[in-house]
């Protein structure tokens, strides 16, 4: 399941189109999870209970940890996991640090 600020939920049509744009989608779960059921492409994997931490992160430490550009506060993000609650709570979490 998706999630995004406007849209609490996407279709996998929607996240395809918009993935044709500049968007970080970052995928919540846990890592035993992506290993055991796959990574979704062009998608970075930063886990619930380390997400508020990454997100606070300096922008260097970031890039280093999950190979990827830190998003500004105003940067289009999209939360996914497996059932819809976690990416749910990670939009939450962004929003509540000053992400629109």
């Amino acid at each position: 399941r998706l999630c995004a600020g406007g849209t609490p939920s996407l279709s996998y049509q929607e996240l395809k189109d918009l993935k044709k744009t500049n968007i970080l989608h970052i995928d919540v779960r846990e890592r035993w999870e992506i290993d055991r059921f796959g990574k979704i492409p062009a998608s970075v994997n930063i886990p619930l209970g380390e997400l508020v931490e990454a997100l606070q992160m300096d922008p260097m430490e970031f890039k280093e940890q999950y190979n990827q550009k830190m998003p500004s506060k105003s940067d289009p993000v999209v939360f996914s996991c497996l059932a819809g609650t976690r990416s749910k709570q990670a939009l939450s979490f962004a929003m509540s640090l000053g992400f629109s």
